[in-house]
């Protein structure tokens, strides 16, 4: 889904519970919907090139992710709570 201009995913994206990877690079999305939480497979977001300006803590409770990148995000302040996230394994690239 990466390059479309999406500026919104639906809720019901929380139904893809066995996506691995979530590509949505150079689109125009602010955040993600706090259903991502249910994508309990999910490993990589990547949200690179988005003016991305919060994201849901939810992404907390994802047991098997890994990545999530925000390279040439400048929107966002980094949120306290991604270092809870590393401290779980997962590698934030910004």
């Amino acid at each position: 889904m990466a390059d479309n201009r999406l500026t919104k995913l639906p809720p019901s994206i929380s139904r893809l519970t066995s996506l691995r990877e979530l590509h949505l690079r150079s689109n125009q999305l602010a955040t993600l919907p706090d259903s991502i939480s249910a994508m309990c497979e999910l490993r990589q977001i990547d949200l690179r090139g988005n003016p991305v300006t919060s994201l849901p803590e939810s992404l907390i409770t994802l047991p098997r992710r890994d990545k999530l990148d925000l390279r040439w995000v400048t929107t966002l302040e980094p949120p306290r709570w991604f270092s809870n996230l590393e401290a779980k394994g997962c590698i934030i690239f910004l």
